[in-house]
């Protein structure tokens, strides 16, 4: 069961580097039953990440969006752009494990995916498990708060 409401779609953007698995994850998400809204980009054209990852930021921000996804090749650019977003937590994952922390202990509410560094299928299952993780609260929150908005 998701830890996010689902009701919303899912906010997915990405910059070149990250297209393809981008496109990858829509089917993935598709496939689950899962409604997203795609910010692009729309190809493997060299763009700018903060094109992308302002729109999904936003999305959720305004809680258009259940949580966000964003790629690009490190997923340093984009998980940068978005933190600079109120109540935002964008965080940069590379395991499943990462996955689950940010969401156990961070509140995390965007992942960030380096797509040349991890597999499609990693992908995938970072994108499930941060999906299905749900925020532990407790000191957790604590230390949430404490992160100026």
């Amino acid at each position: 069961m998701s830890a996010f409401n689902l009701t919303q779609p899912i906010a997915i953007g990405s910059d070149h580097a990250g297209f393809e698995c981008k496109e990858k994850l829509k089917t993935f998400l598709s496939n689950s039953n899962i409604r997203y809204t795609d910010f692009g980009t729309d190809s493997v054209a060299s763009v700018d990440y903060p094109d992308f990852a302002h729109p999904v930021a936003t999305a959720v921000e305004k809680n258009e969006a259940a949580f966000g996804i964003l790629i690009c090749g490190s997923a340093n650019g984009v998980a940068i752009t978005a933190n600079k977003h109120a109540n935002i937590r964008a965080a940069i994952c590379w395991k499943i494990e990462i996955a689950e922390l940010t969401r156990k202990h961070n509140n995390a509410n965007i992942i960030c995916i380096p797509a040349r560094f991890v597999e499609q299928i990693d992908a995938e299952n970072m994108l499930t498990a941060f999906m299905n993780t749900h925020f532990e609260g407790g000191r957790h929150e604590n230390r949430i708060n404490k992160i100026p908005c």
